[in-house]
C-alpha cells in the first residue's frame, strides 16, 4: 500500500529531491569497491610492504632499512600478497573489534581494507543474510552495527545456553511494572505495585546474594509512593519515577539515592521521559505535560494530546512522541510549540500493507480517522528508527525522514497478546509480552528472532544495558541474563 504523505510535507518531496540518488545496482557497486579497494597496485607503482615480524624495529617507530643490494628485490610471500578477497575472508573469521581497532595499525593497506564502510556492510549482511537495517540511513555506522550484531549473536548463541539466568524474588510482594538499568548495569531500579521502588546491585549477583537487594527508595515508612509505581526514567545519576498517586518523585543516585525534587499532578503518571532541560509526563487524563527539572521542577506547559490515556512516551531535542489508549501517535514539535504529526497505525490488510493515516496538526481530535484495534503500549527510539509494540502482539517500526514519521514496517513477531516491553539498538531487539515469554530477536527485516524465554507469569518490561538483561515479572520478581561481557 503506498504511504499518504504526512502533513506540510510536499507529496513530491522525495521524488523530485534537489539531489536524487538512484537505488544502487549491486553488482555494479561491488565490482567498483573491488575495483577501488581490491584490485592489485598499478604497474610503476612500488608494492606495500608487509612489516616483518621478527624486526621489533617495526613496532618501535623505527625507519625499515633499506636493502643493500642493487640487484632484482625477489618480492618474499607473505600476508598481502593474498589476494584481497582471501584477506577479507580471513578477517571474517577474526572478532569485529580486533578487526578494527587492530589490523589499521598494522600497515596502510590494511588500514584502507578495514576503513572502507562497504567492507562491513558486506560483513554484517553475510551475517545476518536479510535486509539490514529496517531502515535506510545515509550515515549509518556499519562498523559500530556490525560489533554490536556479532557480540548479540554470540551471547545468545545456542539459544542462549551460555547466559546466566537469576531470579531476584524477594524484594515486591506485588506485581513489577517498570524496570530501569543504571550505570552500565551495575545497578538496577524496579517499580512495583506494592508502591516501592527498589534499588539492586547487580554487581552481587552469584557473589554476596544478600547484598543484591539494597533498599527501597524514600523515607516513607511503608512505601516509596501512596500508589502503584508505573513508570521510570533516568538521565545520568538523577532519576524520577511515576505512579497512580499523580507524583513524580525525583531521586540522585549519586547522594545514596536520596529525594530531591517531587511534581504533584491531577492524574496518575503512565509514562515519563527525562532528558537534560526537560521533564515530561504522559497521564491518565490524555494530557502531555512538560517540567523544567533545573528549576524547581517548573511546570513549562501542558497540552490535552489525546482523547484517552496516554500510553508510551519519547522525547528527543526536537520532538516530543506520545502514544495513547485512543490508537494514535502524535509528534509534537518542541521548536515550534505545536502537533507536527497525528499518525493511527495498524494492519490494514494484513502485514504485508500497514495502513497509515495521518490528520493535519491542528485536528485535535479528528472523527475521520478510522478506529483500529491497535494502539502502542510501548517504544524505543534511536534516530531515525522508531520501534514500538502494540496490544495486539505486532511491532511497528517508524522512520524518522527529515522530521516527518512515517510507518514503513509492520511485523509479527510470534507474541499472542500485548508487547509490554521494547528494547531497540544497532544490533539487538528485545520485546516482553503479556504471553509470558521475553524474545530474543537482531533487527533485520522481518526481525530474526533468535531465542525465546518463557516465564510462569506475565511480563510487564524490559531493559537492556551493557551485559545485562532485566525484565519485570507480574510474578512479583525480576528476571535477570547475565551475558558474556
Amino acid at each position: 500500500m503506498e504511504l499518504p504523505p504526512g502533513p506540510r510535507e510536499d507529496p513530491c518531496a522525495w521524488e523530485d529531491d534537489s539531489d536524487p540518488e538512484p537505488e544502487p545496482d549491486p553488482d555494479a557497486q561491488a565490482e567498483a569497491y573491488v575495483s577501488r579497494v581490491l584490485s592489485p597496485p598499478q604497474f610503476g607503482l612500488a608494492p606495500l610492504r608487509a612489516p616483518s615480524l621478527s624486526a621489533p624495529a617495526a613496532f618501535s617507530g623505527a625507519p625499515e632499512p633499506r636493502p643493500t643490494s642493487k640487484g632484482p628485490s625477489v618480492q618474499v610471500p607473505g600476508l598481502l600478497s593474498l589476494p584481497p578477497e582471501l584477506l577479507l575472508e580471513i578477517c571474517a573469521y577474526l572478532d569485529a573489534r580486533l578487526v578494527l581497532h587492530v589490523l589499521p595499525r598494522v600497515c596502510r593497506a590494511l588500514r584502507d581494507l578495514v576503513r572502507d564502510h562497504v567492507t562491513w556492510r558486506l560483513r554484517a549482511q553475510r551475517r545476518v543474510r536479510a535486509p539490514y537495517p529496517v531502515v535506510e540511513e545515509e550515515d549509518f555506522d556499519w562498523p559500530a552495527a556490525c560489533i554490536e550484531l556479532e557480540q548479540h549473536l554470540s551471547r545468545w548463541a545456542e539459544d542462549g545456553r551460555w547466559a546466566e539466568y537469576f531470579c531476584l524474588a524477594d524484594g515486591h510482594f506485588a506485581s513489577i511494572d517498570s524496570v530501569l538499568l543504571l550505570q552500565g548495569g551495575t545497578l538496577c531500579l524496579s517499580g512495583s505495585r506494592d508502591r516501592n521502588v527498589n534499588l539492586w546491585d547487580l554487581r552481587q549477583l552469584g557473589v554476596e546474594p544478600s547484598r543484591v537487594l539494597v533498599k527501597a527508595l524514600g523515607t516513607q515508612k511503608n512505601s516509596t509512593h501512596k500508589g502503584w509505581v508505573w513508570s521510570l526514567a533516568a538521565l545520568d545519576h538523577r532519576v524520577c519515577s511515576g505512579s497512580w498517586d499523580s507524583t513524580v518523585k525525583l531521586w540522585d543516585m549519586a547522594a545514596d539515592g536520596q529525594q530531591f525534587g517531587e511534581i504533584k499532578g491531577k492524574a496518575a503518571v503512565l509514562c515519563l521521559s527525562y532528558r537534560p532541560d526537560i521533564l515530561v509526563t504522559g497521564t491518565y487524563d490524555k494530557k502531555v505535560t512538560v517540567y523544567d527539572p533545573r528549576a524547581g521542577p517548573a511546570l513549562l506547559k501542558s497540552r490535552r494530546l489525546h482523547s484517552s490515556a496516554v500510553l508510551a512516551l519519547l522525547a528527543d531535542d526536537r520532538h516530543i512522541i506520545s502514544g495513547s489508549e485512543d490508537h494514535t501517535l502524535v509528534v509534537f514539535d518542541r521548536r515550534a510549540n505545536s502537533v507536527l504529526q497525528r499518525l493511527q497505525v495498524g494492519p490494514a490488510q494484513g502485514l504485508e500493507g500497514p495502513g497509515l493515516h495521518v490528520a493535519q496538526p491542528e485536528l485535535l481530535y479528528p472523527s475521520s480517522l478510522p478506529q483500529l484495534d491497535s494502539y502502542l503500549l510501548c517504544m524505543s527510539y534511536q534516530e531515525p528508527q522508531l520501534w514500538a509494540g502494540d496490544n495486539q502482539g505486532l511491532l511497528h517500526v517508524f522512520a524518522n525522514r527529515e522530521g516527518c514519521f512515517q510507518l514503513v514496517r509492520t511485523f509479527d513477531v510470534g507474541h499472542r497478546s500485548q508487547i509490554t516491553g521494547i528494547k531497540h539498538s544497532l544490533g539487538a531487539l528485545y520485546t516482553t509480552s503479556t504471553d509470558k515469554t521475553i524474545r530474543v530477536h537482531v533487527p533485520t527485516d522481518p526481525p530474526w528472532t533468535i531465542c525465546t524465554r518463557s516465564h510462569h507469569n506475565v511480563l510487564n518490561g524490559i531493559c537492556a544495558e551493557g551485559n545485562l538483561v532485566v525484565a519485570a515479572s507480574g510474578g512479583l520478581s525480576l528476571e535477570v541474563w547475565r551475558l558474556q561481557a
